[in-house]
């Protein structure tokens, strides 16, 4: 099967946090003889941020960000695409593309629009009745998700997709594993996250509401964007941490804090990346309380669970080395038998049947 995916960047993780999500699927599907075709625009910055080459499981096209340039990448992606990919969040001319697409593809072509932020499209889409996607939609041939449960799937099949499958995030045991601690790292919390307008409220309450309880403890802050923001001073910036880096970074403190997003919070079944990231590197995560976080880890034995900063410091405050570990060892352990990208690629494959052939009917 030959798949032309349109996505933000496979070679930079440079504000991009889908980045690791289409490394572990995409290079997942190629082991099983998909000849995967990356289309990325030059944007943002983030050819000058690369964090990895161009894979070998993988044909990226960086191409001009112009309608131009889109318009012949998706000339050329459509000439020989048997499944034939527009992700959310590209970046540039995303509505254009996201009209072009299923006019664009050849007879006998599956499409799939690929929403790797669900909850916030969906909110986006409920406010504005003119929204492009209601009428762009339904002329794909399959939606596929990276989270947002039965909520987000009954939202698609009422704007008229013709199925609608969630690919929850995973780990890629390659990328993703324990290394050694970094002294310079070393914290009892640390969190990793660029700074979002859904995201910054939130970061107040769980991450600095908890350093401010707790100025004997050590926080640790990466991610880009923070720069100017007021913090509590045992927090420490680190700013942009590339994909390269986020192992050490987990394994360097005691608790890794996972925080979603306010869209995300709101319609549950949304596990970030992070959480299966950090499980992977055997981090003790705790995370912010929302529905169907059991679905993939257990409360209690495999992550804990806060409502709110006061609560993150109460567990912390309570942590030591030893439950840490077995937290973390735990969480490793669940990540590896069941939420890996080996299993996510299974998914996408058993899904689309015949080669992606039949993708709006397989079973």
């Amino acid at each position: 099967m030959k798949l032309r995916f349109f996505g933000s960047s496979l070679v930079s993780s440079y504000w991009n946090g889908a980045a690791t999500y289409y490394r572990g699927l995409l290079k997942a599907l190629a082991a099983h003889g998909v000849d995967v075709t990356f289309y990325e625009p030059d944007a943002y910055q983030r050819q000058q941020h690369r964090d990895i080459d161009d894979p070998p499981w993988a044909r990226v096209v960086v191409y001009p960000a112009t309608e131009d340039g889109w318009r012949r990448a998706l000339d050329e992606a459509a000439a020989d695409a048997d499944l034939l990919v527009k992700a959310s969040g590209v970046g540039v001319f995303d509505q254009a593309l996201e009209i072009a697409v299923p006019q664009a593809a050849r007879p006998g072509t599956c499409t799939a629009w690929w929403d790797v932020d669900a909850p916030a499209t969906l909110e986006a889409i409920e406010a504005d009745p003119a929204h492009h996607l209601r009428a762009a939609v339904p002329r794909y041939d399959i939606v596929f998700t990276y989270g947002g449960g039965a909520p987000v799937v009954d939202a698609y099949t009422a704007l008229g997709a013709r199925a609608c499958v969630p690919i929850y995030n995973a780990v890629d045991p390659d990328t993703h594993h324990p290394v050694a601690p970094r002294e310079e790292w070393r914290c009892d919390l640390g969190f990793l996250g660029n700074r979002l307008p859904d995201r910054e409220a939130r970061v107040e309450e769980f991450f600095l509401g908890a350093a401010a309880r707790l100025p004997q403890r050590h926080f640790l802050l990466g991610g880009a964007g923070w720069d100017d923001k007021p913090m509590p001073g045992n927090v420490r910036r680190l700013g942009h941490v590339g994909s390269g880096d986020h192992n050490a970074f987990f394994c360097s403190s005691r608790a890794t804090l996972n925080i979603n997003r306010a869209s995300m919070a709101r319609t549950g079944f949304s596990p970030p990346t992070r959480i299966f990231e950090a499980a992977g590197a055997g981090a003790c995560l705790i995370t912010d309380r929302w529905d169907g976080i059991a679905e993939f880890l257990e409360p209690g034995h495999e992550i804990l669970l806060a409502d709110d900063g006061a609560a993150v410091a109460t567990l912390l405050d309570g942590l030591d080395d030893t439950r840490a570990r077995m937290i973390g060892d735990a969480a490793r352990a669940r990540v590896l038998a069941a939420h890996t990208y080996a299993h996510r690629a299974r998914q996408v494959l058993d899904r689309l049947g015949d080669g992606g052939r039949t993708c709006g009917v397989a079973a």
